[in-house]
């Protein structure tokens, strides 16, 4: 598609329509594929230059997470086509490809919502702490072997290590 005719400059009402049709639930590169819409490169040069409609397209963008999740229980409610009537029996079963497809639609906005706002639709980390560490009873050298440990069962490579490995490296060359 040829960007010749496309709008390149800034327009309030060009913005204002990308973020309604964002806000609705539209992708932003199938609003960029109308001919009327800038391309999805000159949308990007805008959201850099113009701090209004950043925050503008950011609401916007909090907003398509509400109707993706609004849309994720109208697919979970839909059921009319959950079932078949079996060619060669005549009896009712499970269209299991229509149940399949319906559970990667809500997988995918659901998805996508904890990605726009991950605060309300992220998945929430449960963090627990059980037991007692008390510092004030442990000696410098246990401190010090229990931080060890702890950052090697992390994978975390202590700075002293790193600089005995750059050490011996460079002892190799």
């Amino acid at each position: 598609m040829s960007d010749l005719g496309r709008p390149s400059e800034f327009s309030q009402e060009t913005a204002d329509l990308i973020c309604l049709r964002l806000a609705e639930g539209e992708s932003l590169r199938s609003i960029c594929n109308g001919d009327d819409m800038p391309s999805k490169a000159t949308v990007m040069r805008w959201l850099r230059s113009w701090p209004e409609f950043r925050d503008q397209y950011a609401c916007a963008r909090e907003a398509q997470a509400d109707t993706l999740f609004d849309e994720v229980l109208d697919i979970a409610d839909e059921s009319s086509n959950d079932t078949i009537i079996d060619p060669e029996t005549g009896h009712e079963r499970t269209n299991h490809e229509v149940v399949a497809r319906a559970k990667l639609r809500i997988d995918a906005r659901k998805w996508m919502a904890g990605k726009l706002r991950p605060k309300v639709y992220g998945d929430k980390l449960d963090l627990e702490h059980s037991g007692a560490l008390d510092l004030k009873n442990m000696s410098d050298e246990d401190l010090e072997r229990r931080i060890q440990q702890l950052m090697k069962e992390a994978g975390v490579v202590a700075v002293s290590e790193m600089q005995v490995s750059l050490h011996e490296a460079s002892e190799d060359d």
